[in-house]
């Protein structure tokens, strides 16, 4: 092993040391910087400010998936919504159109509420029949023997 030609401690020397090569990886060599004044923290720590902006972005809204019956009139005029909406340089999706006519509805007056909801035929819920089956019947292959 080699010693050191130096063996003053480090804060008294301007230079660099000697490091023995083993010892390379682990120590690292200091080098001739001026020490950097830091900031004295404050006694009290201060504690973050949660804004209405990250609020939001922690609890986010669970989303429910449903579906529904609507008649084909009613449903073409979501798509002259959707069209008008774009001509007005604000592209939507059929359900922010249907999210805003509920926001529409829960700000109307009970008796605009109720003439709207009376505007609206009732139609029998569920699933329209198939007039003529989409589906060919699967036929069963005969092996033959």
């Amino acid at each position: 092993m080699t010693v050191p030609a130096k063996t003053a401690t480090p804060a008294a020397t301007a230079t660099p040391t000697v490091v023995l090569e083993k010892s390379v990886a682990v120590k690292a060599v200091k080098t001739t910087k001026a020490p950097v004044a830091k900031p004295k923290a404050p006694a009290a720590k201060a504690k973050p400010v949660v804004t209405a902006t990250k609020l939001a972005k922690v609890k986010k809204p669970k989303l429910v998936r449903d579906s529904f019956t609507i008649p084909k009139p009613e449903y073409t005029v979501l798509d002259d919504l959707k069209q008008r909406a774009i001509g007005l340089a604000q592209p939507v999706k059929k359900s922010e159109l249907l999210r805003a006519g509920i926001k529409a509805l829960a700000a109307m007056s009970d008796s605009a509420l109720l003439a709207a909801l009376q505007a609206v035929p009732t139609i029998k819920t569920g699933r329209p029949a198939a007039a003529v089956a989409t589906k060919p019947a699967l036929k069963k292959a005969v092996k033959k023997a």
